[in-house]
């Protein structure tokens, strides 16, 4: 079973990589021309239906965006990573949880793509759809400004990560390629930390207006960085991060640990 859930999660970190990718060439080529139409995760996806064999192409990226969630949900209450029982471990757990959550919504477009079923879920990104939805539930507010809060804290901790080199803790890179990777991944992670940071702060401001509307993704995150001063600029070169972090994405697959639970973790998370 970990065998299989191992190889599972490493197609996830794989077909993430592969949306932002897409998500990044697309922000990149708009950038370039001079476009302020911003894309964000589901037009992202939407754009393999234009290529050979596209609706196959994403019932593979929704194969591996359900396993990515799988082992965000493996990170958060099995704890697979093995992290400290402490504040510190518990923050970045329920982080893994929230992210799972979001790319399950994500996966769902992927997966109504395919099937030629639509967007369904309104176009959004899976991070937009989450806090609509929960902005839905009881004390929904309250509680998406507690996932603003963990959103902003995650994107500060993202650009930490990538400015330290921190993700080499789990991330085995070997020597004749760390030349490359190491920027491209100490890149990304800034890129995708800043655009974190964007979001939750959009998340935050849904809270308080008690707005769905408010809750922007990705999308909303890139047209609020073409609206700054030397937008189109900074524009580029978060597209080009984004790029950077699907790279990123598909060096995880391949080259991260991965301590996949099997049975008798989930016997053991179920007895607690």
């Amino acid at each position: 079973m970990s065998d299989h859930f191992e190889t599972l999660a490493r197609w996830g970190y794989a077909a993430r990589g592969v949306v932002y990718l897409l998500l990044g060439g697309l922000a990149l080529t708009s950038a370039i021309w001079g476009g302020r139409d911003s894309n964000g995760s589901s037009e992202a996806l939407s754009s393999l239906l234009g290529l050979p064999f596209g609706r196959v192409l994403l019932g593979l990226v929704a194969i591996g965006l359900l396993g990515y969630a799988l082992w965000k949900f493996a990170q958060g209450l099995l704890n697979a990573d093995n992290r400290d029982n402490d504040l510190q471990g518990f923050a970045t757990r329920a982080g893994q949880l929230i992210s799972g959550g979001a790319n399950l919504f994500l996966m769902l477009t992927a997966a109504r793509l395919a099937l030629s079923l639509g967007q369904g879920g309104g176009g959004g990104d899976g991070e937009e759809a989450a806090s609509a939805w929960l902005l839905q539930q009881p004390f929904g507010p309250y509680l998406l400004g507690v996932v603003a809060g963990g959103v902003i804290i995650a994107g500060g901790v993202q650009i930490w990560y990538g400015a330290s080199r921190g993700y080499r803790k789990r991330v085995r890179i070997p020597g004749a390629h760390q030349y490359w990777m190491d920027p491209v991944c100490a890149f990304g992670l800034i890129a995708r930390g800043t655009i974190f940071a964007i979001i939750g702060g959009f998340l935050f401001y849904a809270a308080l207006t008690v707005s769905p509307d408010q809750a922007g993704g990705t999308k909303e995150a890139l047209d609020y960085v073409y609206a700054l001063p030397f937008g189109r600029i900074l524009y580029g070169v978060v597209a080009l991060g984004l790029m950077a972090f699907g790279v990123y994405g598909i060096i995880q697959g391949r080259y991260r640990h991965v301590d996949a639970p099997d049975l008798d973790d989930v016997s053991a998370a179920a007895r607690i």
